[in-house]
């Protein structure tokens, strides 16, 4: 749980979880080794605003975890929007499956499983509005690189855990490495306009000219 008391104010200050949201969210520390795996509030929050700033009505999700990402995004979506999101273990799958499909948004919220990149392949140029990538580290160039050609004009990129806690400062680990060659390489992208926020663990937003 939160034991930052300025993040804490940040929170209090700022809109709050919906049941779905929350349902996740508990489920999440209670049953998960690694909870911190989850997006959090100020993440959903910030995610939901720069998909209402653009108008989005389909996304792509890298990632889905137990689900907490897709129940924020998709509060901003209209109700004709959709979520495509991948997520390589079954077991969070039928986690989101079961919060899911008991809310009114079980039906635009489309979960892919088996691995991403393969799921990324069916996917027509151009399709997206926005995509969030939280998976895998080692493959982040990877998703980024497909991702490029799946996002509209004027669309928007989010790559969480870019500054893998400092780590990308004096790469060592491979997941690291990957994730400051990313960061690199999305730097010297000139298809995009991009900026890294020191939001949670480093959130890159690279908007597609």
């Amino acid at each position: 749980m939160n034991n930052n008391p300025l993040e804490k104010y940040c929170i209090e200050h700022s809109n709050k979880e919906n049941p779905l949201q929350k349902e996740i969210r508990e489920h999440t520390f209670k049953n998960e080794k690694y909870p911190q795996m989850m997006s959090g509030i100020i993440v959903g929050n910030f995610l939901c605003s720069l998909i209402k700033s653009i108008n989005a009505k389909k996304i792509l999700e890298i990632g889905m975890f137990t689900g907490y990402s897709a129940a924020s995004m998709v509060k901003a979506l209209p109700n004709d929007g959709e979520i495509h999101t991948c997520e390589y273990m079954e077991e969070h799958i039928e986690t989101a499956k079961k919060y899911f499909n008991q809310t009114k948004y079980k039906k635009m919220i489309k979960i892919h499983s088996g691995l991403a990149m393969e799921t990324l392949e069916n996917f027509k140029i151009n399709s997206f509005d926005f995509i969030f990538i939280d998976a895998d580290k080692i493959n982040y160039l990877d998703y980024y690189l497909r991702c490029v050609h799946l996002i509209k004009s004027n669309g928007i990129i989010v790559l969480d855990n870019m500054l893998w806690s400092g780590k990308v400062m004096n790469p060592i680990d491979e997941d690291s490495k990957k994730i400051r060659e990313t960061g690199d390489y999305i730097q010297n992208d000139n298809r995009v306009s991009n900026i890294l926020l020191p939001i949670r663990d480093g959130l890159m937003i690279c908007t597609k000219k």
